[in-house]
């Protein structure tokens, strides 16, 4: 799967060239543009999803996955929705919501209260997640790889509740390298009834690591009669969310880790895909600013103690491939509150870019 070569456009700029991509449409849902935020465990949470709505460009955003076995026992004790739907019921829309499990009758009954009682736009089924405790545990995300005909019939019952709310399906390109099986996935989603289909190209033994392998989400879409293909992985920039739709026969793209301490990378991706100007990131002031009103958003909702702890991880993606940013992470991965947080981050968040050489 080393496919070093698969992003490359040398002598093409993006900002002279508009692609002019058809719409992309989930269902009778146009996703403009053809950008999609990923759902990603632990971060895309309401806080996170206000903060990329502000910077734009993302055509459809998500939730972190909901376990539905999970909502299904807090209903059934009155207790309190998942802490992951945070925000849903008043949130802009479009918005997708990620359940995974691998129960069809629970899925669509679950599906089916997200769609009456919190007018979610899709509902995302996770059959991609390597994590052992949802694949060997549960037997659940990229486990059902190897079980088509559940995958089929989650789907299809899902489909049935939820309609005519579209469901989509996120899947792998396989478990392992030698039971790569997209291509017959790809096929029994669509004969299911789904309205989209995502694929990150790795297969869940490889967790994240090594190189997606655009070739192969690719060559999917010959296998899909009507329903459109989003490609995952490695996205990085808004030159390769450009090259992903000039190089590869895809849809849609789905950016992932990358926008985390980046929420501004859709609207420049949205930039580059349109043949306009990419606008600069924000500098280094503005990117602190931004994280701090990111934090404020979460304690808001968790307070000031659990607020802090959460917001541990976010500001370490907001230091990401700065200098200096592991000095300001090893100081905020121990703050415990709000007159800690910001003492760190007034005295190490790097605000000021390295001298010239």
């Amino acid at each position: 799967m080393d496919t070093p070569h698969q992003f490359d456009l040398t002598g093409i700029d993006p900002t002279t060239e508009d692609l002019k991509l058809p719409p992309l449409k989930i269902g009778e849902m146009v996703v403009d543009p053809p950008i999609l935020q990923a759902p990603m465990a632990g971060f895309t949470n309401y806080a996170f999803r206000q903060i990329v709505r502000g910077f734009g460009g993302a055509g459809l955003l998500a939730t972190e996955m909901v376990n539905a076995r999970g909502f299904q026992w807090l209903d059934e004790n009155e207790a309190e929705f998942p802490e992951r739907l945070w925000g849903v019921e008043d949130e802009a829309r479009p918005l997708a919501v990620q359940i995974w499990d691998n129960q069809p009758e629970v899925m669509a009954k679950v599906g089916r209260r997200l769609v009456e009682e919190f007018q979610v736009s899709v509902v995302d089924i996770n059959f991609g997640c390597p994590v052992k405790q949802v694949t060997e545990k549960a037997h659940s995300g990229s486990y059902l790889l190897r079980v088509p005909e559940r995958m089929g019939q989650i789907i299809s019952q899902l489909v049935e509740a939820c309609a005519p709310t579209p469901v989509t399906a996120k899947i792998r390109l396989g478990c392992s390298m030698d039971a790569i099986n997209a291509n017959d996935i790809a096929q029994v989603v669509e004969e299911s009834g789904a309205a989209a289909l995502t694929v990150h190209g790795r297969v869940a033994s490889q967790f994240f690591k090594g190189e997606a392998d655009w070739e192969r989400i690719s060559e999917i879409k010959s296998h899909l009669k009507k329903i459109p293909l989003i490609g995952n992985g490695d996205l990085d920039s808004a030159e390769k969310v450009y090259r992903a739709f000039r190089n590869f026969d895809v849809d849609g793209v789905m950016i992932a880790r990358a926008c985390l301490g980046r929420p501004w990378l859709f609207a420049q991706a949205a930039a580059a895909i349109a043949g306009k100007p990419i606008p600069p990131d924000p500098t280094l002031v503005e990117q602190r600013d931004c994280m701090l009103k990111h934090y404020e958003l979460v304690v808001q909702r968790f307070g000031e103690s659990k607020g802090t702890l959460l917001m541990r991880k976010f500001a370490c993606c907001y230091a990401q491939a700065k200098p200096g940013a592991r000095h300001f992470r090893k100081h905020v991965a121990n703050v415990a509150s709000p007159q800690e947080f910001y003492e760190v981050v007034e005295q190490h968040f790097p605000i000021e870019a390295p001298a010239p050489a």
